[in-house]
């Protein structure tokens, strides 16, 4: 058989490998991956954005040997099929190089173990003009930014971006502020310290990363939902749903916070852990639509590191697709948990049907269609249609038609949905106006008959001493 060996042209290859679509904040996060894997407890990322953006991560983990380094430097250094290590968060050998790729031209990893440096370097440009994977090892370490503390310390591992080309300088530090949030949440278990023996400390710019959980579990309000354990190709798969709490029950600032970057209606869903890391995080994976009334729902999916190929973790590390044995159980799951998620609006969504309050509205079935409509038997109503004549009468209820049938349902739903601690319609009647209209009812001389009525509508139900009172 003839055969013929044929070389990538290195430079388009270079090219084309840095299009992968990494993002920053998933770039960074894969490099913190290797420094978690490497028992590091302490991270320090240092950014500039001028005059040359600068980039530098400073972890003190066990560091590598000259051999060890060199394989790290080495693409695909491990088979995404070989058994790892139960707290490895790598998977196909490729996060350092193509993570740090996808943002810069060249890249340098400085090492130490034992208090012996290493270094090497990767320089795409030098690369792809010789046309050959050639190593560099660098000269004047010292010039590096934070080498300084890589010498302080007796094992650590250093990297550092220069020729950064995809991170725009003009809108800097709104990538460092979504950096920031990212680690908060993508690795809040490791900082909260709740993953054994793995608690970490992450600096940026010298401002530590606080955690963040999505799941708002110090809330008393915050609804656990009874978790399953579900064993799936010889492995264990813990499921954990959430029903976050109601916008009523919270601050607004920490309203606004639970409902992360990406707002509530596309956080709900499934968030993915591999190995104690959110991987992916507000997605049905398409078998469930996001909804308003769903909105609270959050379900927490935790796996090991060995089931990456049965849920189609991309090399990014940001992207999951569970095969379709997988999905069966989680469509079963989501059908348990939505109707609990509704309950928060479902409850108040009843109060406009207690029989045991009059209210200002009611709810009409015409047709197989609902409306919203006036309640004519509430008493103000019927006591102030008495007393109009026929003309009164007929103006009042086309106004009161009117206001029914061009209720602004649009923007009342979109402003709950974009704020809805900034949405207060009771303030539309004060304290006090109830208070003179309940002067000038006793001082009319109300009869029984009426005051009963009154003390089962919306206005009064809690304030029936109002009424009372001489």
């Amino acid at each position: 058989m003839k055969t013929e060996t044929v070389n990538p042209n290195i430079g388009n290859f270079i090219d084309s490998l840095r299009e992968i679509g990494y993002s920053p904040e998933v770039a960074v996060s894969d490099l913190i991956d290797n420094s978690i894997s490497a028992d590091a407890t302490s991270i320090e990322i240092l950014t500039v954005a001028k005059p040359n953006i600068i980039f530098a991560m400073l972890d003190n983990g066990k560091g590598m040997t000259e051999n060890e380094l060199v394989e790290a430097m080495r693409l695909a250094s491990k088979s995404p099929n070989e058994e790892r290590d139960k707290y490895d968060l790598g998977r196909f050998g490729l996060g350092l190089k193509t993570a740090s790729f996808s943002q810069c031209k060249k890249l340098t990893v400085i090492t130490k173990k034992e208090r012996h440096v290493f270094a090497r370097q990767w320089d795409l440009g030098f690369i792809a003009d010789k046309n050959e994977w050639l190593l560099i090892t660098p000269p004047n370490l010292s010039e590096f930014p934070l080498f300084d503390g890589l010498e302080k310390r007796e094992n650590g591992t250093l990297i550092i971006w220069q020729d950064i080309d995809k991170i725009p300088s003009d809108n800097f530090s709104e990538t460092i502020d979504k950096l920031r949030k990212h680690i908060s949440l993508v690795f809040h278990k490791f900082l909260e310290g709740s993953v054994s023996s793995k608690k970490i400390k992450i600096i940026v710019n010298n401002n530590p990363i606080k955690p963040f959980n999505p799941f708002n579990t110090n809330h008393p309000a915050t609804q656990q939902i009874a978790s399953e354990k579900i064993n799936i190709f010889g492995s264990t798969v813990m499921v954990q749903p959430f029903i976050l709490p109601h916008h009523s029950k919270l601050s607004k600032q920490e309203y606004d916070l639970y409902a992360t970057e990406e707002g509530y209606i596309k956080s709900q869903g499934f968030y993915l852990y591999r190995q104690n890391r959110i991987i992916i995080y507000g997605t049905w994976w398409g078998m469930h639509k996001a909804a308003d009334a769903h909105k609270l729902v959050r379900i927490k999916i935790d796996i090991p590191n060995s089931m990456d190929i049965h849920w189609g973790i991309d090399i990014k590390k940001s992207v999951a697709r569970p095969s379709e044995y997988i999905r069966n159980d989680l469509k079963r799951i989501i059908s348990r948990v939505i109707e609990k998620g509704m309950r928060p609006y479902s409850i108040r969504g009843r109060k406009i049907e207690d029989k045991t309050t009059t209210q200002f509205w009611e709810i009409i079935a015409t047709n197989n269609k609902i409306r919203f409509a006036i309640n004519a038997l509430h008493p103000l109503y019927c006591n102030l249609i008495n007393d109009l004549n026929k003309r009164q009468r007929d103006y009042l209820l086309f106004y009161l038609k009117g206001l029914e049938a061009y209720l602004p349902l649009d923007a009342i739903q979109a402003s709950l949905q974009r704020d809805p601690l900034n949405v207060d319609q009771q303030q539309a009647l004060s304290e006090k106006e109830i208070s003179d209209l309940v002067k000038k009812l006793k001082e009319s001389n109300i009869n029984e008959e009426f005051l009963q009525e009154l003390l089962r509508t919306e206005i009064f139900k809690n304030r029936k001493e109002m009424l009372n009172n001489d």
